[in-house]
């Protein structure tokens, strides 16, 4: 039996440690279902979170997208390997004009090349996507496609633009009509007036303060501007785990392509987290011998988590108000799958020979070399890899002081204009011996985060780091 009271307590304590404003956890186990609420929904008003309050769910929301695209692949409307050039028509893709070579199936599981971190806003209208997906004529593309994996933003809105077409009415009409809709949902929304009818929550800096932008543009909608309760989001979840079929018994989704979704396509080269893949949108990763299916999602200053154990028919979520909530979520969920599921996460990457070790980084180095392309020599000269990488809305500059590597990351372009965050330089410290894997964080009691340098086949030097590979433009 799940026992709300106990978990209410620990979300408080655990949130309080970790200086989260306001959170709600969700858990959907055998039958059961508790939401557990914590904290305030903006220290500017004091306003406090209660089980019914409305997060920013980010790139959750791609999971939504993705299933409306199988449920597109269900109707024999769309086929996953139709090119973008099949589907949209006159549409130019990139630079290079890849429409005819980037597929719905490479959309989907981050392998188009596209850059993907373009948060152009296209205004309010319902050709806000259209009018994004217009502008992708100008988008470089880092690498051909189906030749790594690299998250990307702009392939999602891509996707929703597919949606838009087929089903002749914009992206969000079209979650009404066979998602939110049909699975009763009444508090899932995606625009800020419909969120301001809530119980809506605020995002906050690092420091605690109210951020200044409430929101993404609407124009990366199909990639991440679903708001919601825990609830809501963990019965969409139970979609997935009821191999496609809504709680009044009608079938959204086939069964066939809720497996897909849940099906490894391609492997994500994250040496901190071995046999870690990516299925139709769904991430895949191992905890213990158990293969977990999930997602993440960041938006302005909220953060949120969703993770399913299809084995043990477990959802767990959990929606924040700040950009900080890592360490809160990791001991969260150690201990929800760990008493209901006997299941616990990866240990998360350290510095060579600190304690709680780099095995698993040692073990997945050669793993890692064929995940994202063709990984650089062994041992290379930290000098060997300084220089300026970069990609729409990051900048990474390496260099090499005092024996160690430093990078300076700036957030570039339209996203430095929603973030409002200044430069940040931190310390790479070896992960293991092969000089290609490190780990770095922002201050002294924040979870480390891992970071590779590597180099495509045919192409230049790479940083990857958070899900996306950045091209070296200049070395020092």
């Amino acid at each position: 039996m799940l026992n709300a009271a106990n978990w209410t307590g620990r979300l408080r304590e655990l949130a309080t440690k970790a200086r989260v404003p306001g959170a709600t956890l969700g858990i959907w186990s055998d039958g059961q279902e508790v939401v557990a609420a914590c904290g305030v929904l903006n220290r500017g008003t004091q306003v406090a979170v209660t089980g019914d309050s409305l997060f920013q769910i980010g790139s959750i929301t791609k999971i939504w997208t993705g299933t409306m695209i199988m449920q597109l692949v269900d109707e024999g409307l769309l086929s996953l390997d139709a090119t973008i050039a099949d589907v949209l028509p006159g549409i130019r893709l990139g630079a290079a004009d890849v429409g005819g070579q980037v597929t719905v199936r490479h959309l989907l599981t981050h392998t188009s090349g596209v850059d993907g971190d373009i948060f152009t806003d296209t205004g309010r209208g319902d050709d806000c996507v259209e009018r994004y997906v217009d502008e992708l004529a100008g988008a470089a593309s880092i690498f051909p496609p189906g030749a790594a994996y690299s998250y990307s933003n702009s392939g999602f809105v891509l996707l929703g633009r597919i949606i838009e077409v087929l089903d002749g009415q914009s992206w969000d009409e079209s979650l009404r009509a066979r998602l939110t809709g049909p699975l009763a949902l009444t508090q899932t929304v995606t625009l800020p007036e419909e969120a301001i009818l809530h119980r809506a929550a605020v995002g906050h800096h690092g420091s605690g303060v109210p951020v200044q932008v409430w929101g993404l543009p609407r124009s990366i909608g199909p990639a991440g501007l679903i708001t919601a309760t825990a609830s809501d989001l963990l019965a969409f979840a139970r979609l997935h785990l009821d191999g496609g079929i809504a709680p009044d018994g009608k079938r959204l989704l086939s069964e066939a392509s809720v497996s897909a979704m849940q099906q490894a396509q391609v492997a994500i080269p994250e040496f901190s987290a071995p046999g870690a893949a990516i299925g139709l949108g769904w991430r895949l990763g191992r905890w213990d011998d158990r293969m977990i299916v999930g997602h993440d999602g960041d938006t302005v200053g909220q953060s949120a988590y969703l993770r399913i154990d299809p084995q043990a028919r477990l959802a767990v979520c959990l929606l924040t108000n700040t950009a900080e909530s890592e360490s809160l979520f990791r001991k969260l969920f150690n201990e929800v799958f760990g008493s209901l599921a006997g299941v616990t996460m990866p240990a998360v990457p350290r510095p060579l020979g600190a304690p709680g070790g780099t095995a698993a980084a040692e073990a997945s180095g050669a793993a890692e070399a064929s995940g994202a392309g063709d990984a650089l020599g062994a041992e290379p000269g930290l000098e060997e890899l300084a220089g300026r990488y970069e990609r729409t809305s990051r900048q990474l500059d390496v260099s090499v002081r005092d024996g160690r590597l430093h990078v300076l990351v700036t957030v570039t372009g339209k996203l430095a204009d929603l973030v409002d965050s200044e430069p940040e330089e931190l310390v790479l410290h070896p992960s293991d011996s092969s000089g290609r894997q490190f780990v770095l964080r922002s201050h002294d009691d924040g979870p480390w985060a891992p970071l590779s340098f590597g180099q495509l086949a045919d192409g230049p030097p790479y940083i990857y780091v958070s899900g996306r590979v950045t091209p070296r433009v200049r070395a020092a």
